[in-house]
């Protein structure tokens, strides 16, 4: 429709031109107040795509593909790139921690990525847990940082020292990384 166009700008046209109250999946909350900088939102895990990565269905949005802010799990399902050292195992430490879980999603300052996943830092409803902190605490991902999404970058670098400092997770299964 829009070939020239970088994805989140053809996402912002084609959800634009969508009428009468239906919404496009991926294009829940631009401009109808639910998905704003800083939002809290509530829903539940439908789908662990790989480690950084869920399908969660939100009130008034259905499900939608969101990636965890702030870190970066090996990759397990990218098109054309061979399955990275830990990538199943970051999985299955997602799908284990996740799937079927009632989360709380708090958005940062941009709330979709290029891809038009909705980006956030994950917390499961039953205990708090900021998942995307124990991934990295835990050596199953690293941090990767995108400003202006940047609330808890440093304490996950600190994690991150530590656990590669201790050999968790891919700092110890994958050398260096």
């Amino acid at each position: 429709m829009f070939p020239t166009l970088r994805p989140t700008v053809r996402l912002l046209l084609l959800c634009a031109a969508t009428t009468g109250g239906a919404t496009l999946v991926g294009c829940g909350g631009l401009g109808d107040g639910g998905q704003q900088p800083g939002a809290r939102i509530d829903g539940r895990v439908t789908r662990v795509i790989d480690g950084d990565t869920a399908v969660i269905a939100t009130p008034g949005h259905g499900a939608q593909r969101v990636r965890f802010i702030g870190i970066d799990t090996p990759e397990s399902v990218k098109p054309n790139t061979p399955v990275q050292c830990y990538a199943e195992i970051a999985s299955h430490e997602t799908k284990r921690l996740l799937t079927g879980q009632q989360v709380t999603l708090q958005l940062d300052r941009d709330v979709y990525d290029r891809y038009g996943r909705l980006l956030a830092y994950v917390y499961r409803r039953s205990d708090g847990l900021l998942v995307n902190r124990l991934l990295v605490a835990d050596g199953y991902a690293r941090p990767l940082v995108f400003p202006p999404n940047t609330a808890h970058r440093a304490e996950f670098a600190r994690l991150a020292t530590a656990a590669r400092a201790r050999g968790l997770g891919l700092w110890g299964a994958c050398g260096s990384s």
